[in-house]
């Protein structure tokens, strides 16, 4: 019986994505208006334990391998950006066996943590989120945690667009990387007069994000 790899290849995290209904094809229409002919719904993959699972652990193995990150274990905090990203914080917060998880929230425009919490009460961080498609999320991330006087080790999602950046800018200190699992070339048309599936009369189909 061969045993799976920690780390999967970026295909195989399609496939399993795919397989979930996380990841689809075909042609859809965002609120913004915008066309695109690929959309990731990423709590889909994280119904099924075994799906999780395996993401959480490799992307736990990725974070592992970055020596700010295996030095401050268990010393972690895992955060998550927003509400969609909360699955997988909780699962690589297991995989890595890190003290602490937080998640943030948008309220009134504005990112902040959904808990109370205090200067000082969190631990070097993780950001941890689903998918990564501007890198806004994860920078304002940054943003609330350095308020709060903690540090940013590390950064991980499981799919990252390679439109937004690779990297977290971190004031006072180095640039993060964001690891991901899969780096994905998004496709994006700003209206339907632009867009190769309109051309080819493909039906569309209007998604809430």
């Amino acid at each position: 019986m061969t045993m799976p790899r920690l780390i999967p290849e970026q295909d195989e995290v399609l496939e399993m994505l795919k397989r979930t209904g996380a990841y689809r094809e075909g042609h859809f229409v965002y609120p913004s208006g915008q066309h695109t002919p690929h959309y990731f719904q990423m709590p889909l993959a994280f119904r099924y334990y075994d799906t999780a699972r395996v993401l959480a652990v490799a992307l736990s193995r990725k974070l592992r391998l970055e020596k700010d990150v295996s030095s401050a274990l268990p010393k972690v905090s895992i955060i998550s950006p927003s509400p969609g990203g909360i699955p997988v914080a909780f699962a690589v917060r297991e995989a890595l066996s890190a003290e602490q998880i937080y998640w943030a929230e948008r309220e009134d425009g504005k990112r902040m943590f959904r808990q109370y919490v205090q200067t000082g009460d969190v631990h070097p961080c993780v950001i941890v989120d689903d998918i990564s498609r501007t890198g806004a999320a994860l920078q304002e991330t940054v943003e609330i945690v350095q308020q709060l006087g903690a540090r940013v080790i590390g950064a991980a999602c499981i799919v990252r667009f390679r439109s937004g950046p690779s990297r977290l800018e971190v004031p006072g200190s180095d640039s993060v990387p964001i690891l991901s699992l899969v780096d994905f070339d998004a496709k994006w048309y700003d209206s339907g007069d632009a867009c190769a599936e309109c051309k080819q009369d493909t039906p569309e189909e209007h998604v809430r994000f």
